[in-house]
């Protein structure tokens, strides 16, 4: 039998390799919360909602493809169910038409970007003439300019997050990821959405993607069963005066 005999020394690099490792898994999000916590500052995206309310927001990020969107559409029609749409221009440019069918079955439209930048390594100027330019394309089809925004890959900066707000845009993230982008199963975004939400989740899908649209459905009948309805993005979210906590929650400020 072989044994290994580790010193002093090695224990200890042993242990910084270990910090290190785990410190190269920290979400993003943790990172901007810390870095929003020591500024002070509300520098964060609205992630999800504090509500007694069971009520959540259902959204999708419409960056590919457009051939699963009128059976989407179909799902939320039957469980009378409002959602928010996360469109990119360069998409809507390509398809028009849905996102009129998107408007015109009353869900909301928010902006996410013009051709999916990472907003996190634009300058200023970069980022307002993106946001521009993505509000354009979708007024031109709804002819209602968006209020709301999602960042990219959900990669963004203090920076960014202060010029969207500057945009008189606020940026949304999620609480609840599907995950569906990963190719992984109906049954395992099911479980992932459904067992996660809770009241003031925002939900993130993303249309053209294996297995969406099949798991809609029954992801919707089982939060209806636990007493949830579906709202969109901007019906869940405070107006002024509100703060954001270190985890991106919205809490309503009593004026």
């Amino acid at each position: 039998m072989k044994y290994v005999i580790i010193t002093k020394r090695g224990l200890t690099v042993m242990c910084f390799v270990a910090i290190i490792a785990v410190s190269l898994f920290v979400s993003a999000r943790e990172k901007n919360a810390m870095a929003a916590a020591a500024s002070g500052t509300e520098t964060l995206p609205v992630y999800c909602v504090d509500t007694d309310e069971k009520k959540v927001a259902v959204t999708f990020d419409a960056a590919w493809g457009a051939d699963d969107i009128p059976v989407i559409l179909q799902t939320l029609k039957k469980h009378n169910a409002k959602a928010t749409f996360f469109i990119v221009g360069e998409w809507a440019k390509l398809y028009p038409e849905q996102v009129k069918n998107i408007f015109d079955a009353g869900h909301e439209i928010g902006n996410h970007s013009y051709n999916h930048s990472l907003y996190g390594k634009l300058t200023k100027e970069q980022i307002t003439e993106d946001l521009e330019k993505c509000n354009k394309e979708l007024s031109a089809i709804t002819g209602k300019a968006p209020q709301i925004m999602r960042f990219p890959s959900g990669d963004y900066s203090e920076l960014a997050v202060r010029t969207v707000r500057e945009a008189k845009l606020q940026p949304i993230q999620w609480s609840v990821d599907s995950l569906d982008w990963q190719g992984i199963s109906k049954q395992e975004i099911i479980k992932r959405v459904v067992t996660k939400t809770e009241n003031g989740s925002v939900i993130l899908f993303h249309n053209d993607v294996k297995n969406t649209d099949e798991a809609l459905d029954e992801i919707l009948t089982l939060l209806e069963n636990r007493g949830y309805s579906f709202v969109g993005v901007s019906q869940l979210i405070y107006g002024e005066p509100y703060r954001i906590d270190a985890q991106g929650k919205q809490y309503k400020v009593s004026q």
